[in-house]
């Protein structure tokens, strides 16, 4: 299960998505050190969820440059 829905995904604007995708970085960054550390990890299936939810960002991001770029031609 992602963070975000589907639905809220095709309401957002490429500047949300940037800055989701931020955030969801800064919130691996800090599980990841809490794993280097060896210290015990908040919730360790919520790695799974920010890699889904970034993917999901990036590919709809990807998604509108090519429909932008088919509109062109």
């Amino acid at each position: 299960m992602a963070l975000i829905k589907k639905n809220e995904l095709r309401n957002m604007t490429k500047e949300q998505m940037e800055h989701k995708i931020e955030d969801l970085n800064k919130d691996m960054l800090k599980i990841n050190v809490q794993r280097a550390t060896k210290t015990t990890i908040e919730s360790p299936g919520r790695v799974k969820q920010i890699k889904k939810t970034i993917a999901m960002l990036l590919t709809r991001i990807h998604a509108q440059k090519t429909k932008e770029v088919k509109k062109k031609i």
